[in-house]
């Protein structure tokens, strides 16, 4: 746990996280606002800004995404069909005369 003091209340957050282990005793850089002090948080890229919330619900939405682009393009209207063989390719110059 890491023990940060703001004014006279003392406040503690989990300071440990997969792959990220401190020895005791040892400094940390803790960050909280005012309005909300007991939501502190031990500054570093995982745990700080990346947290285990947030990937999971990323990849989540990706998967979901790309499973809707899938089933969109798997079956397409009729319409879009027909367009495709009527497709024309248009003979074009090499050169602007």
């Amino acid at each position: 746990m890491a023990i940060y003091n703001i004014g006279n209340k003392q406040y503690s957050v989990k300071a440990a996280y997969l792959f990220q282990q401190y020895d005791p005793g040892e400094k940390l850089l803790v960050i909280a606002t005012h309005e909300h002090p007991e939501r502190g948080a031990v500054y570093r890229f995982w745990g700080y800004w990346i947290t285990w919330e947030e990937l999971l619900a990323s990849v989540v939405i990706a998967v979901l995404l790309f499973q809707v682009a899938v089933s969109i393009t798997r079956n397409p209207t009729p319409e879009a069909v027909l367009e495709q063989m009527d497709y024309q390719p248009e003979k074009k110059t090499k050169y602007i005369p």
